[in-house]
């Protein structure tokens, strides 16, 4: 697989930017705006990298019977729900968690190419704290034996325009994760590299992050303050 030539213009620039902790549907609209402005060519190819404050997502096909937390303790909890557009089951996000959202205008049908992509940028941040991350046959992600350390859940517009996108488990609070059945699968764990014994920091796996996306991508990367275009 040519990644490099997965990006309708690979031979500008990605831009990068690092707004900390942001709630989930502001940066859902942020994605939704900045996804309008790359199929209209007003932006470059642009990655948010980011935390969310506890929240279960559901996608297009999720079975809510898949939240297992009871609604009282869930509410404790602080989590709340969303209803989105990207493929997958039901997936929880949560301080301690990287969350990458590429607004990438991909080449041409090449949805998979693009999922094969994250893998590969998973797997060398894995690898860049000596985590052996690999693909596992028949689900999406990055996983350290049976247990998955990043999910993955994409959506594609017609004009092949991403949103949605990775999320790394760094250090988050896994008793969350016991209360849905993750991504629909229930046989399988989830880990982080806190329970793998890796003690990184966010900023870490942050730097990590970008140097596993501008290897895979072949791209040079530009850190902006705010996204190009104004959300609010």
């Amino acid at each position: 697989m040519d990644i490099r030539s997965l990006r309708a213009t690979p031979d500008e620039p990605i831009e990068v930017v690092t707004p900390g902790v942001v709630p989930y549907i502001e940066a859902w609209d942020t994605q939704k705006r900045l996804a309008e402005a790359r199929t209209r060519d007003e932006i470059p190819d642009t990655v948010l990298l980011l935390e969310h404050p506890p929240v279960y997502t559901l996608g297009r096909r999720a079975d809510e019977g898949h939240i297992v937390l009871p609604v009282a303790e869930r509410q404790a909890r602080g989590i709340t729900i969303e209803q989105i557009d990207r493929g997958g089951d039901v997936t929880y996000h949560g301080p301690g968690q990287l969350v990458g959202y590429p607004i990438m205008k991909l080449s041409g049908p090449r949805v998979v190419d693009h999922v094969r992509a994250l893998e590969d940028m998973g797997t060398r941040v894995a690898a860049s704290f000596g985590v052996d991350g690999e693909r596992l046959d028949g689900f999406s992600g990055v996983w350290v034996g049976t247990e998955k350390l990043m999910a993955i859940g994409v959506h594609v517009s017609a004009g092949w325009v991403t949103t949605h996108g990775f999320a790394f488990n760094v250090d988050p609070v896994m008793a969350d994760f016991a209360g849905i059945v993750a991504c629909g699968i229930a046989d399988k764990g989830v880990c982080s590299l806190a329970t793998l014994g890796v003690p990184a920091t966010m900023d870490m796996v942050i730097d990590a992050t970008l140097d596993a996306i501008g290897h895979v991508w072949d791209a040079k990367l530009v850190r902006a303050p705010e996204p190009a275009v104004v959300t609010s």
